[in-house]
């Protein structure tokens, strides 16, 4: 992913918060087919998130259930849900900070200070098996 001029046409049926996922992502950066093919998926998550907060807009947190049991609305594991779904997309396409930097993630991050950690002992034992 690059910085380009070039801006990939918006995808047909974004609403506005998809529409305006799409401009802040594909429009400053030039993204590969892959990438805008994930960056649309976010789009129209953004997009059911914005329908599900809408119809949350003056719902009750709590609705009878089934059972006649006090339940939390069934929308607000909906919009975690969806909120998830969104953060994992935006988190794989892997953006770059302001400073053009991609931000790394966390998990390979942890997974590289433990390969770092290994390959340091093995070093450490293999220079002391080698004065011995």
């Amino acid at each position: 992913m690059t910085t380009s001029s070039a801006k990939p046409r918006t995808p047909t049926g974004l609403q506005a918060a998809g529409k305006r996922l799409w401009a802040d992502v594909a429009g400053p950066f030039e993204l590969r087919p892959d990438e805008l093919r994930v960056l649309e998926a976010a789009c129209r998550s953004a997009d059911e998130l914005a329908r599900i907060d809408e119809a949350l807009k003056g719902a009750p947190v709590v609705v009878r259930g089934s059972q006649g049991q006090d339940v939390a609305h069934p929308l607000l594991n909906q919009a975690l849900a969806h909120r998830r779904v969104l953060a994992a997309l935006i988190k794989q396409l892997a953006l770059p900070d302001e400073d053009g930097n991609r931000v790394p993630d966390a998990l390979s991050e942890k997974r590289r200070n433990a390969a770092n950690i290994r390959w340091a002992e093995h070093n450490r034992i293999k220079a002391e098996q080698g004065r011995g």
